[in-house]
């Protein structure tokens, strides 16, 4: 029998979230997924989240890693300019719930969290709550996302 292999799970992080993405990348690990680390590899103060967020984003776009987690300080910018590659569909996630739910309803593709507000037992539960979702595909959901994509042809 052959093992299925290890989904790759793009990760990142600026100096804000740097701490957090270090421990979340051991516990991909010890869950049986392949972090793919976009950066930073160093902690620098003076690093920007748009550095690291970008390129994570458009692998996962492209279909290069099976889901993207960001982190920065707060959440904020690194979900800013997650969104703003074609193909993303991002949330700052701070519950449970919408951790599962944007994957089920929305197709959520890449999580962002805020490594100076998002504890890490929370953040681990929102983490594998994320990676285990699925896309449930009902017809109001891909009437909604269809929408949505549209905007990305303007």
């Amino acid at each position: 029998m052959s093992k299925e292999p290890l989904k790759k799970i793009g990760i990142c992080a600026d100096h804000g979230g740097f701490e957090l993405k270090e421990k979340i990348k051991s516990f991909l690990t010890e869950n049986q997924f392949e972090p793919v680390d976009f950066g930073a590899k160093v902690l620098d103060e003076t690093d920007d989240f748009p550095d690291f967020v970008i390129p994570l984003a458009k692998a996962v776009a492209a279909g290069k890693v099976f889901r993207g987690i960001a982190i920065c300080g707060s959440g904020v910018g690194a979900c800013v300019a997650a969104n703003k590659v074609k193909g993303v569909r991002s949330a700052l996630i701070n519950d449970y719930f919408s951790a599962h739910q944007g994957v089920e309803d929305d197709d959520m593709n890449l999580i962002c969290l805020g490594g100076r507000v998002t504890g890490y037992a929370a953040a681990e539960e929102y983490v594998q709550v994320f990676l285990n979702a699925k896309f449930i595909g009902v017809e109001r959901h891909i009437r909604r996302l269809r929408k949505i994509q549209e905007l990305e042809f303007e």
